[in-house]
């Protein structure tokens, strides 16, 4: 599988990436787990190594390596701790908006320095009230002469604590058409993190809450237009969010397996290794199934991805059936370790606790299943993977207004070489 999705370079980067996972990361995932607190040193270092830039073209400094070489950044890292493989997914989803939405100048400003580690960005959009009803919203931004006045609140902000530039929607209208993005430093006067609360697991990774009091912020950091808000919401949610999250589930899934046989081997049970019994091989034959099920998904939709091709239904599948069976297997791991698996001395609870909170974002499974289910039916008014291609070939004055893709409903078009193949 891996000889048929990735190339030599790819896999050259997967051992570099696991190489300084091993060296770096692991030694540190104990005292991640029991500060259980954001490790803000060890997520700079992370972004130093320019992994942050893999879908940043080379002309702002970034790798332009594309979307599998994210997820094989992302995947390894995960394998080793999830915590930091969702910090760099988080981060790269935070990419997301400024490489689709972001004018020239924006572009030159923070992608070269997002790229080099220098500038962790997130992306804010869920809200106490709305949850993942993104229409339901209700911070503002009021135009204010040269500037917009932010006020509201967000929640679950992936690298909340260690973020340098937050990429807020926010209502400026009434409406599908009255959400708008906007680039909000880090260091802006209004603005504030909350208290970072003890989570169940991805102890190290930060997703809190985001303060805005009368916060003021140039016009000049308005993504796009007035207007683009729900399209730089979900566009970044489909195509970077669900494969990023897919990827960190692998990582998880794999290590899962990994720990799970070497369990089986070094334990023995009626003179003979764990691993010697039926009913064990079954269990690790289950697990090994899905795994090779899950990556085949994964790295299948980031393949159609990087070529430009029509792949929403992929990206939803391969994040459905990769976060659902890491569960799984973690769940079948956990019934092989039975009361040892309970105890910290061993990881398997961890990937456990992990693997829950890659769940609900960009979409819980029944939301996956639903968006599945409208396409089976042909009700799906189009693919985001297809429409930004189309969009970045148009002035801004030429954008469609609609809310969402125009394509005639369940056709699933291409255009060859899109713009994300152009990346590279």
């Amino acid at each position: 599988m891996h000889r048929y999705f990735t190339d030599q370079r790819h896999e050259v980067l997967r051992q570099r990436v696991r190489d300084f996972a091993e060296c770096e990361v692991r030694p540190r995932i104990a005292e991640m787990e029991a500060s259980r607190s954001v490790c803000h040193g060890l997520s700079r270092l992370i972004a130093r190594q320019g992994w942050i830039g893999a879908t940043i073209q080379r002309a702002y400094g970034g790798m332009g390596a594309g979307h599998m070489a994210k997820t094989v950044i992302i995947e390894e890292l995960s394998r080793v701790s999830a915590a930091m493989g969702a910090m760099v997914q988080a981060s790269q989803l935070g990419v997301a908006k400024i490489v689709h939405f972001g004018n020239e100048e924006q572009k030159k400003t923070w992608l070269p320095a997002i790229a080099s580690g220098d500038c962790l960005p997130t992306i804010a959009v869920t809200e106490p009230e709305s949850g993942g009803h993104v229409l339901g919203m209700a911070s503002t931004a009021v135009r204010d002469g040269d500037d917009y006045v932010l006020n509201g609140r967000k929640i679950y902000v992936g690298n909340s604590h260690v973020g340098d530039l937050h990429g807020v929607v926010v209502r400026t209208g009434e409406g599908s058409r009255g959400l708008s993005a906007f680039l909000v430093e880090s260091d802006r006067p209004g603005f504030r993190v909350g208290e970072q609360e003890p989570a169940m697991g991805l102890h190290g990774f930060s997703f809190g809450e985001l303060f805005f009091d009368n916060c003021r912020v140039p016009a000049a950091n308005l993504l796009g237009r007035e207007g683009d808000g729900l399209s730089v919401a979900y566009s970044s949610s489909v195509l970077y969010g669900r494969p990023n999250l897919t990827a960190v589930s692998l990582g998880i899934h794999q290590a899962v397996l990994d720990e799970t046989s070497r369990f089986c081997a070094e334990r023995q049970r009626y003179g003979k290794p764990l691993a010697e019994l039926s009913n064990i091989k079954l269990k690790l034959g289950r697990i090994q199934s899905r795994l090779l099920l899950a990556r085949l998904s994964a790295y299948h939709a980031v393949h159609l991805l990087d070529q430009g091709l029509p792949c929403d239904a992929e990206l939803m599948n391969a994040k459905l059936v990769n976060v659902e069976s890491a569960l799984e297997s973690a769940r079948d791991a956990m019934d092989i370790h039975a009361a040892c698996g309970l105890f910290t001395d061993r990881p398997v609870e961890r990937f456990l606790r992990d693997a829950h909170h890659i769940f609900a974002p960009a979409g819980t499974s029944d939301v996956q299943l639903l968006r599945l289910g409208e396409l089976a039916l042909g009700q799906v008014k189009g693919e985001w993977s297809s429409r930004l291609a189309e969009l970045l070939r148009l002035e801004p004055a030429e954008r469609p207004e609609e809310d969402a893709p125009a394509t005639v409903p369940g056709q699933r078009t291409g255009s060859g070489r899109s713009w994300f193949a152009r990346l590279r």
